[in-house]
């Protein structure tokens, strides 16, 4: 019973809560804005003093706002401090109205100590002042000081521009013996200008986001400041009286900034981080413009000493944050925003100080690719992808000594420049940090796997300035990407023309009629027998100078020579002629050859496959494409008509990064496909636990729904699968590795 009743407190309280923060609460502000203009119409009209409607109208526009930041407060469920203490600024501000308004209505006077009322007045400042703390530090977490050093400046300029401004105020106050709702009176222009300068430090930010209704808190507190200096005027000079339009300033101000605090229950908007720019600049350059007109004015006429010294002030105290503001900018301008690390700028700056005072010591220039990254970035969304990158960075650093500089040169890339180190060392900082980068990620309840590949050059055996070492390590990272597992740290060719340690164009034209592009098969196996049920035909370069290459390495510059067609097929005869081999040794063991899209856009491809087919006398159904998801809905009129022509004659179809293009089984349903492959190394193996069973179930199960095989990349290890492998080796290998031989 008594579970029942708990239960039943707790709907009550849900459903109290889901309806204050509903989307119906906007009648509250609809009632604010009706009242308010229903108020500046009464004072409008021609009357002398308050009516009784007008009072009526004041007293309800004087707490609206309250009642507005009230439900503002419990939409956010009491988790935004700096909502719940701009609420409480606004009651305290309409506690103090209230009091003061009861005792003037009593006396026909500004009351002499109406200690409740001016406790309300002052509370609103520092509540409010707190408010904007709050959401600087939220906010700005690196320019929080910033932004109160430009804020104290810019108080300190509009301060002194108000004591001119202000000045019978200030006679009357030294002058006379004021009470103290008087003195309180006087000072709130003051504290007004601090607030407003404060947020015009903020507002100043590139590309910052205080909320979707940040204008109408500043013009709010500037209608505020406004009617706080008018009535001080006019308190001093004797000429204030109830019921005058001035009213209406502290009553809009109060709706104004009742409405931004009403709109920071919204959702946030996701904004980039906010920068110091040019335009952070205005605040302090103002106040001192201000504070030096001041002096000069002095110079010339009358100007009370208060205004004097406040100008003076501003002068000294903005320097420190323009100074401050320098080592601000010197510190973006080589930071990566990211990850906190140097950035591009910082390594071009501090590596040749640290070659320079070297004497010749040794040390190493480290180029870090991460890789997949794309691939995290297409399947996950790019803020998986940052996240990413923010975890690469501190695991790098965690791998580091505090002399070893990390920085980040953008993209997926990294660099490291570990002082008083040889070859042997570098290598090994080299693997500790592939090791560390090669545990698994938790992205946001997504696990990720990746890797890094690692390019190395020594100073000074292969060169002394920076650009050159640059060149190096990046020759060495892109021949350890080319090669087998990215095991290769430093590049060793020497006999390139120009030294670029790269492949060349017409390297290539004379490498597909000599026989140097050879094919590795990788074995498909099936889960539920372990038989092998297949292979894939992998091309790779047996380069005479740079060894063995994989695709990747000549693949772009087969399509910028246009050769891509005869790549494909050299890859087709050979793959075709491997098959036949098999099917003689009374082996049926489909090959699975990749194919770009510019090769299967190509319009006699289908004949020609039929006639390299029919020559080697094997059924077509032995040869399986395979091309990317991202090729085929790229233009999927001309890729259905490509893979109709190719099914016709029997070659099935095979469809790689599926998870990748954002494709649906629906988009492909229409298309004439026999297989997808899904790469499962964004996520932890399937023998390691269950994660990645569980997030491909469902497009397994669609897929077998459509009569559509499966294959997953990326499971490879060394229990259950076979690298790839020339067909010489294939079958010793598949034998190792303790799978079922090539069925015979």
């Amino acid at each position: 019973m008594q579970l029942k009743s708990d239960a039943n407190h707790r709907f009550r309280v849900t459903n109290l809560f889901a309806a204050i923060s509903g989307r119906n609460d906007g009648w509250l502000v609809w009632a604010m804005g009706v009242i308010l203009v229903a108020f500046i119409v009464t004072l409008l009209l021609p009357q002398r003093g308050e009516s009784e409607l007008g009072g009526a109208l004041q007293l309800l526009i004087t707490w609206l706002p309250t009642a507005v930041c009230g439900v503002a407060v419990v939409r956010t469920r009491f988790k935004r401090p700096e909502t719940i203490l701009a609420a409480a600024a606004l009651a305290a501000s309409a506690f103090g109205f209230t009091w003061y308004g009861l005792a003037f209505l009593q006396t026909g006077q500004a009351p002499a100590f109406p200690y409740l009322a001016d406790t309300g007045t002052v509370l609103f400042y520092p509540l409010m002042l707190a408010a904007l703390l709050v959401l600087i530090r939220r906010k700005l977490p690196g320019l929080a000081r910033s932004v109160f050093l430009d804020s104290a400046v810019g108080a300190l300029g509009a301060a002194a521009l108000l004591a001119v401004i202000l000045s019978p105020v200030i006679d009357s106050l030294l002058t006379e013996s004021p009470n103290s709702s008087e003195v309180i009176a006087y000072l709130c222009p003051f504290f007004d200008m601090l607030i407003v300068a404060a947020i015009a430090g903020m507002a100043s930010l590139q590309g910052m986001d205080f909320g979707r209704r940040w204008w109408f808190f500043a013009l709010g507190l500037v209608v505020f400041t406004a009617a706080d200096t008018i009535y001080a005027l006019r308190l001093s000079a004797g000429t204030f009286a109830v019921g005058t339009p001035l009213d209406a300033g502290w009553a809009t101000g109060h709706a104004l900034i009742a409405f931004w605090v009403a709109g920071t229950a919204l959702p946030e908007r996701e904004t980039k981080p906010a920068r110091i720019s040019l335009s952070a600049l205005a605040v302090p350059l103002v106040a001192t413009a201000t504070g030096l007109a001041i002096l000069i004015l002095s110079s010339q006429v009358s100007v009370s000493q208060l205004a004097v010294f406040l100008a003076g002030t501003t002068l000294v105290m903005a320097t420190i944050p323009l100074g401050f503001r320098q080592l601000l900018l010197l510190r973006q301008a080589t930071t990566d925003e990211l990850t906190g690390l140097p950035n591009r700028r910082a390594l071009n700056s501090e590596i040749p100080a640290r070659l320079a005072t070297s004497k010749g010591r040794r040390s190493a220039l480290l180029l870090l690719d991460l890789d997949r990254f794309k691939v995290v970035n297409d399947t996950l969304g790019h803020d998986i992808g940052d996240d990413l990158l923010i975890q690469v960075a501190q695991r790098l650093r965690g791998q580091l000594r505090d002399g070893d500089l990390l920085a980040r040169l953008g993209g997926d890339e990294f660099a490291v420049h570990l002082r008083d180190c040889d070859h042997a060392e570098a290598v090994t900082v080299a693997m500790s940090l592939k090791s560390a980068i090669a545990k698994p990620f938790d992205l946001k309840g997504n696990t990720v796997t990746c890797g890094i590949t690692v390019g190395i050059a020594m100073f000074p055996e292969q060169g002394r300035e920076l650009t050159v070492l640059l060149r190096k390590a990046d020759l060495a990272m892109y021949a350890a990407k080319a090669s087998a597992g990215g095991r290769r740290y430093e590049t060793t060719r020497k006999d390139s023309p120009d030294g670029s340690g790269l492949a060349t164009l017409p390297e290539l034209r004379t490498a597909l009629t000599t026989g140097q592009l050879i094919l590795h098969y990788q074995p498909k196996v099936d889960l539920a027998t372990g038989a092998v049920c297949g292979v894939e035909a992998l091309v790779r370069w047996k380069h005479p100078a740079l060894g063995l290459l994989h695709t990747d390495a000549f693949l772009g510059l087969a399509e910028k020579g246009g050769l891509v067609r005869d790549l494909t097929q050299v890859v087709l005869e050979t793959a075709l002629d491997q098959a036949a081999v098999w099917s003689a040794q009374g082996r049926d063991l489909p090959v699975t050859v990749n194919v770009a899209p510019s090769a299967l856009f190509d319009a006699d491809l289908p004949s020609r496959l039929e006639t390299l087919v029919d020559a080697r006398g094997l059924d077509p159904a032995v040869l399986l494409l395979e091309v990317t998801a991202d090729g085929v809905m790229a233009d999927v009129d001309r890729a259905r008509a490509a893979l109709t022509g190719l099914r016709s004659r029997g070659i099935r179809i095979s469809i790689d990064h599926f998870e990748t293009a954002h494709t649906s089984l629906a988009q492909l349903h229409g298309l004439p496909v026999d297989e997808l492959k899904l790469d499962l190394s964004l996520a932890v193996p399937m023998s390691d636990g269950t994660q990645s069973a569980t997030t491909i179930a469902p497009t397994v199960a669609l897929a077998h729904g459509l009569d559509v095989g499966v294959v997953s990349a990326g499971v490879e290890n060394l229990r259950t699968y076979a690298e790839p492998v020339p067909a010489s080796e294939l079958e010793d290998r598949l034998i190792q590795a303790g799978l079922v031989p090539l069925a015979r």
